[in-house]
């Protein structure tokens, strides 16, 4: 079961298992603060933004057009930006560690 580490903005560190879906969804139902998820994960607001660990991008690619488009509105983006709900849980994102951008 792969494990996400996420680092929120009062530096708290929050290991989470997840099995499936989005890691915005596992930041949700795990109550990570900063994580909010308003637009349900279909990558139209940036309110689930996180920074991937520098060491960790190769984990998660590059963010696809829309994704690109969204993370334009937000001031806080830097070449490690996602948007979470945009990142399926899967046995390659294993140890993968984010920080909250919120």
């Amino acid at each position: 079961m792969p494990k996400i580490t996420f680092i929120t903005s009062e530096n708290e560190t929050i290991s989470v298992e997840g099995t499936s879906g989005s890691v915005m969804q596992l930041a949700v139902d795990n109550d990570i603060k900063g994580i909010d998820g308003d637009c349900g994960g279909v990558c139209s607001c940036a309110t689930c933004h996180v920074f991937i660990h520098p060491d960790h991008f190769e984990k998660t690619g590059v963010p696809g057009e829309i994704e690109k488009d969204m993370l334009e509105l937000d001031d806080n983006v830097t070449e490690y930006s996602r948007l979470c709900c945009q990142l399926e849980i899967s046995d390659s994102l294993d140890g993968l560690i984010v920080t909250v951008a919120q």
